[in-house]
């Protein structure tokens, strides 16, 4: 990696180990690297750890002899990202905020305003690659599978890729960690953020609840037996196991129950047990209009598709309707596909597009 000390880069600096080695490693590579710290969550409470985060990247621009500009997009977050999610999950969805986030903050807000900072480029620590394809920039997944987060950069505006730089996408997450122990950077062990973009890791449905008003209604077996009680769909995800409370129901298997469906006219959570898991599965989605990192795809083609960040990618036939939304069929039933999360499509490693997950079918 090589490039003229004349071309300002602006990293998003979040105050993360992989955030600081993409600034090391363009700073080592001679650019002019300054980084940015974006601050999009106001609550102060005991699961927001910006205070701490601001004060290592602080720390880190100071190791790198590095410039920090610090932004504040908290009312945008609200408006463009949190908002949609409660909106979700008060229609008995399950969103992903964090690939909102991506496309209208990180990749949008946060770009745009690098750009006023005179940037020639942007760069992140997400682990993926883009590379220039026939067709224009193309998004690849990163080296490392298993934190490869393409699939969390599927939604972005593809003109945006233009200008983005990511330069963890050829390693692996201990070759970063020894980079920032070998550079003497003070998060080189900090450990890694798994809660929602900026709102940090808290027990989520406890925190759900100040948003969203409970409705309790009945939790049925997919056959309609009244089993118990639940405490309104938006807690409750397509698959889970915990938190519901129906040990023992009479003349069920002493098995585990899972939520299979959610009715919302009826305002009723169906489950099935243990045994009975295929009843999870479907074979066949059909998504919102795709959004497209490539040339758009007309028609029936085969591709690989991912259902969840960390899911092993699927063999699958996507077929594009004419309003651009799909109907994707699995070779192998999936699990629990779920309204509101996202469907992302692949080919031999480079990420095409995805769409929101709409419907799908309960193979019995």
């Amino acid at each position: 990696m090589g490039a003229s000390s004349s071309i300002r880069v602006i990293v998003g600096l979040s105050g993360g180990v992989d955030s600081a080695v993409a600034a090391l490693l363009l700073r080592d590579a001679g650019y002019e690297v300054h980084g940015l710290y974006m601050s999009n969550w106001e609550e102060d409470d005991a699961y927001c750890t910006q205070a701490q985060d601001y004060q290592d990247a602080r720390a880190v621009a100071q190791e790198l002899g590095i410039v920090l500009h610090r932004v504040n997009f908290a009312q945008q977050y609200r408006e463009r990202v949190f908002q949609y999610l409660l909106e979700e999950y008060r229609a008995a969805r399950t969103p992903n905020p964090d690939i909102l986030c991506n496309r209208e903050i990180k990749f949008g807000l946060c770009q745009r305003y690098a750009t006023r900072l005179g940037a020639a480029l942007f760069a992140t620590g997400h682990y993926a690659r883009r590379l220039d394809a026939s067709d224009g920039p193309a998004l690849y997944q990163g080296h490392d599978s298993a934190k490869d987060q393409s699939y969390f950069l599927h939604a972005v505006e593809r003109s945006c890729l233009q200008r983005v730089l990511f330069p963890l996408g050829e390693l692996h997450k201990p070759q970063v960690r020894e980079h920032a122990r070998r550079a003497g950077l003070p998060v080189h062990d900090k450990p890694d953020s798994t809660g929602i973009c900026f709102i940090g890791e808290r027990p989520f449905a406890q925190f759900l609840s100040r948003y969203i008003k409970s409705e309790p209604g009945p939790i049925e077996s997919l056959e309609g037996r009244v089993l118990g009680r639940h405490r309104g769909l938006p807690f409750y995800t397509l698959g889970q196991r915990a938190g519901l409370a129906l040990g023992g129901a009479r003349g069920c298997a002493e098995e585990p129950w899972y939520v299979a469906r959610k009715e919302a006219a009826r305002n009723a959570l169906l489950v099935v047990q243990r045994h009975e898991q295929q009843r999870l599965e479907s074979s066949a989605i059909a998504t919102g209009a795709l959004h497209w990192l490539s040339a758009p795809r007309h028609g029936m083609f085969q591709a690989q598709v991912r259902l969840r960040h960390r899911q092993p990618s699927q063999s699958a036939q996507v077929h594009v309707q004419a309003d651009g939304s799909a109907q994707i069929a699995f070779g192998q039933p999936q699990r629990a596909p779920t309204p509101g999360q996202f469907a992302v499509i692949y080919e031999a490693g480079r990420c095409l597009g995805g769409g929101v997950v709409e419907g799908a079918g309960l193979d019995s």
